[in-house]
């Protein structure tokens, strides 16, 4: 099947947006660099990556009869707020389990920025002391099994949508989208760089431009700080989404890089590389990137620039995933 064969249940304004960040490149004084932005591509509640995902796991939970979307992440998770924002937007309930993934010391951390709004949204929010990874979580099995037992029909959502038969069809056809603005632009992005740690997003964009004439680099910036889980899902996303879109080979080694370079110790915290490109970014485009995945990707993009490492006659397209709610419970890195 191509991705258009998939069913897909519209939440998102149209293609998210494309423009280049012109003042970064120049202080960077390296190749030239763009944002495609995620994080304004839906009116349901600030969106980002996940909501298209999502758009290929609604027409499937409508399908099964569920009335519950479950799912899972941190307290601070941007993906179980844009479960709980399409939930509200479908007319369904929703589950959460929001597990301590990070060690930060901030005392509202279960209080403000992600979580708050999937109060708001209504949804039953469940605080778990479990703490960071992307694999199957017994929390989530046991919230699955509770909707059962009330009666409900529950559907189930894993980390990040992404270790789902249908995870990486959001970011395939964000390929597509790519291409067809590049067209109309007149502009060829020769480097990606996007931000994993469950691994679909990147998986996905994988699979979409295997199938396109021309080939570029999609290089990962992990933010995980597990780097070998998550380059291992990365590629088995990639090459089970490639099967799904018959896409009519399989995705090659060399076409997976996941850098770890920036992830530091521990998944959501930041280092000085991601505070020092939250700054910049912010003081040079005006452009507001958080501190768990964007900026460290961000960081990355930086400093592959800077080295030359990405040539100065590259074109590079950074995918900016959304994820801003979460500096409410970072406030105190920002005190200056």
């Amino acid at each position: 099947m191509a991705i258009s064969d998939f069913p897909r249940y519209p939440l998102l304004f149209g293609p998210s947006p494309v423009h280049p960040l012109t003042r970064l490149s120049e202080h960077l004084g390296g190749a030239t660099i763009w944002a495609k932005r995620e994080d304004v591509n839906s009116g349901l509640a600030y969106g980002g990556n996940k909501t298209r995902k999502l758009e290929y796991l609604v027409p499937d939970a409508i399908a099964q009869g569920a009335d519950t979307l479950v799912s899972i992440g941190g307290y601070q998770s941007n993906h179980t707020r844009q479960v709980a924002a399409v939930a509200a937007k479908i007319g369904m309930k929703c589950v959460l389990v929001q597990e301590n993934w990070v060690d930060w010391p901030d005392p509202l951390n279960d209080r403000v920025g992600n979580i708050m709004l999937s109060r708001i949204m209504g949804a039953e929010v469940r605080l778990d002391p479990a703490g960071f990874g992307i694999g199957f979580k017994s929390s989530w099995e046991c919230a699955l099994e509770d909707v059962r037992n009330a009666g409900g029909v529950p559907y189930a959502i894993p980390a990040g949508a992404s270790d789902h038969r249908l995870g990486g069809l959001g970011f395939a056809n964000w390929a597509l989208e790519v291409e067809q603005q590049e067209k109309e632009l007149g502009v060829f992005f020769d480097t990606i760089v996007v931000c994993s740690v469950t691994g679909s997003t990147q998986a996905g964009m994988i699979a979409g431009f295997a199938g396109q004439d021309r080939s570029r680099r999609v290089i990962g910036i992990d933010a995980s700080a597990k780097i070998d889980e998550t380059r291992e899902q990365v590629a088995r996303i990639a090459r089970n989404t490639a099967a799904l879109i018959e896409l009519g080979r399989d995705v090659r080694d060399d076409e997976i890089t996941v850098r770890p370079e920036w992830a530091g110790e521990f998944y959501g915290i930041p280092v000085e590389s991601t505070l020092e490109a939250i700054r910049l970014t912010g003081r040079l485009e005006g452009v507001i990137i958080d501190p768990v995945y964007e900026g460290k990707s961000m960081a990355g993009l930086i400093d592959l620039v800077s080295s030359g490492e990405i040539p100065r006659d590259s074109t590079v397209l950074f995918a900016h995933l959304g994820g801003q709610p979460a500096l409410n419970a970072y406030s105190a890195l920002f005190r200056q």
